[in-house]
């Protein structure tokens, strides 16, 4: 049965659309407390959360959308806009922070010409600034998350940033 996906007028068979996300609904939709388990793999299996997939959610699971909606923007883990090929998590932790997070925050903004929570034009770098990383000792420090796998880099300056950065670009 084909049906209109969203508002944009395409139609488009949702089962088909969501055939990855079906596995994840029929163990989980009629499970209390799931939400958030649904929502992390959807973003697992998608990159984000569409506003089509939380009406599909919605659907199958009964849960209002706008409930859905305010736990996906309660939970910073969770993207409602989809991101780069490159996510870079830049620790603004206070170990990152003392040794000059900020500083490396504006080389990555003036380099990519982004700021944080954007993604560049062609869809590479996403930047978010994230709490902290974990690796006090190589502040401060950035992970680079992509399909290829997790990248961590620390002790950051300004020049290495944007070497790093440089040579990703150039592999991507």
């Amino acid at each position: 049965m084909s049906e209109k996906c969203c508002n944009c007028g395409n139609s488009q068979n949702r089962e088909e659309q969501f055939r990855e996300l079906k596995p994840v609904l029929d163990e989980y939709a009629k499970v209390p407390g799931s939400l958030i388990t649904i929502l992390q793999k959807t973003q697992d299996i998608y990159g984000y959360l569409s506003q089509d997939a939380i009406n599909y959610i919605s659907d199958v699971t009964g849960i209002k959308p706008a409930k859905i909606y305010g736990v996906a923007t309660f939970y910073a883990q969770f993207r409602l806009k989809p991101i780069g090929k490159y996510l870079i998590m830049l620790c603004q932790g206070t170990a990152c922070h003392v040794n000059g997070s900020e500083m490396i925050e504006e080389a990555v903004c003036e380099y990519l010409d982004i700021k944080d929570g954007e993604t560049t034009e062609d869809g590479i770098f996403t930047l978010n600034n994230v709490a902290c990383l974990g690796c006090c000792s190589l502040a401060p420090v950035m992970m680079v998350k992509s399909d290829e796998g997790d990248e961590t880099y620390g002790n950051l300056t300004k020049d290495s940033v944007k070497k790093i950065l440089s040579e990703i670009r150039e592999r991507a």
